[in-house]
């Protein structure tokens, strides 16, 4: 039985290290959950009474305060400040485990972690990658703007067939079991100065962007959250609890 229900939950401006905490609890259930069930529905094959109950998913938004992240592939030495620099810049760094090379976020930054148990939707991380890219694709359209896909990189860029090709999400995310955690950031007000610091995402040769940049205009990044959270819903034919 697919279960198609996700728990929304908006975390609004969380500490970085809370809300990882906060992911690898939700996480660490499901994945616990989902050994015990399989384990149950093995031991008791052939019992008509058994009655198999579906593991449980959440989609989660929010914003940190300014913060850099390196990923299990990352190099160290794309993070540009020394321990001086990142006080100076009021902001913190940590290695964690999810894919991809290093980021920011900070406020103006919609952060999006997708806990799902992937065999409740599909079995295909690359199909899932490619719908929350969909996602934000989606999103940028209803304000005007074409986005689209770089070919052999993941997030979502605009002009990314000539050299002004500019990134305006990154994605970078862990699984187990199907189940998965870490997510995308999507740049709305994103003081974008703070990449400066940093060789995004391994690239060192693109730029970064933000919804304000290119439309010259402050966003209301509470409605681009209304609206990203109804295209992840539809694309993942999800019931939004």
């Amino acid at each position: 039985m697919k279960n198609k229900q996700v728990i929304f939950n908006d975390w609004g401006l969380i500490d970085y290290k809370e809300a990882w905490d906060k992911q690898e609890a939700l996480f660490s259930d499901t994945v616990n959950l989902k050994i015990k069930l399989r384990n149950q529905q093995t031991d008791t094959e052939g019992n008509e009474n058994y009655e198999y109950k579906p593991t449980p998913n959440y989609l989660i938004l929010c914003e940190h305060p300014h913060v850099y992240t390196l990923g299990k592939s990352g190099k160290p030495e794309h993070l540009l400040l020394d321990e001086k620099g990142l006080k100076e810049k009021n902001a913190v760094y940590y290695l964690i485990n999810r894919g991809g090379d290093i980021t920011y976020h900070g406020p103006g930054q919609i952060v999006c972690y997708p806990i799902l148990d992937l065999d409740n939707f599909f079995t295909d991380i690359h199909l899932y990658l490619r719908t929350l890219e969909e996602a934000v694709i989606l999103t940028l359209a209803d304000y005007g703007l074409s986005a689209g896909r770089y070919p052999g990189y993941t997030g979502v860029w605009f002009d990314a067939d000539n050299e002004r090709a500019r990134k305006i999400c990154a994605l970078g995310v862990r699984c187990s079991r199907w189940v998965t955690m870490h997510g995308l950031a999507f740049n709305i007000n994103t003081n974008l100065d703070y990449f400066k610091y940093i060789v995004p995402c391994g690239i060192d040769d693109k730029d970064v962007t933000s919804m304000r940049k290119e439309l010259g205009k402050e966003i209301n990044i509470n409605e681009v959250k209304k609206i990203l959270k109804h295209h992840i819903s539809v694309l993942f034919n999800m019931e939004l609890l």
